[in-house]
């Protein structure tokens, strides 16, 4: 088991920055750690990951150049930079934990084993 806990979510003006954390325990973790997003009354959608191991990135294109996912292994956290933040960018985020084997696209919330609780970002025009 892995169990993720989000924190840093908050209200800020369009154009500002905030920094989520996904702090991972648990079961020792190797595979990837993904933040996803979901607006009021729409699916959960793909928004960044990184291998926790490899370090290798990956990012939805409507956040490429404006949000940074990076890790700190030795605090077991995730950390998903949002900068330039939009309106648009106003939902729940959650981190997710994968196995490296597991079935699916990195994208795929199916692909995706273990979700912490949520953080609300609210970005205000």
């Amino acid at each position: 088991q892995v169990q993720l806990v989000e924190s840093g979510g908050g209200l800020v003006q369009a154009g500002g920055s905030l920094r989520l954390s996904c702090a991972a325990s648990g079961r020792t973790f190797r595979g990837y750690i993904g933040w996803f997003l979901q607006a009021p009354g729409k699916e959960r959608e793909f928004v960044a990951a990184i291998g926790w191991n490899i370090g290798s990135t990956t990012y939805a294109d409507s956040v490429r150049g404006r949000f940074t996912i990076s890790r700190d292994n030795a605090k077991s956290t995730v950390y998903l930079q949002m900068n330039s933040l939009k309106p648009e960018d106003t939902a729940v985020y959650y981190c997710a934990a994968r196995w490296v084997g597991a079935m699916g696209v990195i994208a795929s919330v199916g692909a995706y084993d273990y979700w912490g609780q949520g953080t609300q970002v609210t970005v205000s025009s």
